[in-house]
């Protein structure tokens, strides 16, 4: 019915989070979900292949990836992977965050909302495969964030893709 793309954090588990058993949803999980072409392949495969219908694009409070980046950690792969967070640091507006570093949980909270919204838009504007699906009323990508505190997921409306938004 749906695919995932959350992170990889063990305190997000996707198929716990929305209360769902083995074989009802896809799930892609990668450090600080973002997609790059394996990921969109897979995304392809889940909706235009298996049909789910929505994409959703979890985030969730307390990423160490998010606050990794937000404090420009380098070291072996994880540089690259970090790397991919970059344009959400940048889209966050530096002058109403001080220190602009995961000490600041604000500024960590607004890369990650900046990082699911830029997410959801990067499926659209590296998949014609799936922007078609969304094109055609047959896919919806939306994004959302889980609360680890709470465990609360709440739907980030502000992110929805749908044929009426594309």
């Amino acid at each position: 019915m749906a695919v995932i793309l959350g992170c990889i954090d063990s305190r997000v588990p996707t198929e716990i989070v929305f209360d769902k058993g083995v074989g009802d949803i896809f799930s892609v999980r990668i450090a600080g979900n973002f997609v790059n072409t394996d990921i969109l392949g897979s995304l392809e495969f889940a909706t235009a292949v298996a049909g789910s219908k929505v994409i959703v694009v979890l985030g969730h409070t307390q990423c160490g990836a998010v606050k990794g980046a937000c404090d420009h950690v380098e070291m072996g792969n994880l540089t690259s992977t970090l790397a991919n967070l970059a344009p959400a640091i940048y889209r966050v507006d530096h002058t109403e965050y001080e220190p602009r570093s995961s000490a600041n949980g604000d500024y960590v909270n607004a890369v990650t909302h900046a990082n699911i919204e830029l997410t959801a838009r990067n499926i659209i504007n590296r998949s014609q495969v799936i922007r078609d699906l969304v094109a055609e009323g047959k896919v919806v990508v939306i994004g959302a964030l889980h609360r680890v505190e709470t465990g609360a997921v709440e739907f980030l409306d502000d992110t929805e893709i749908n044929q009426d938004t594309l």
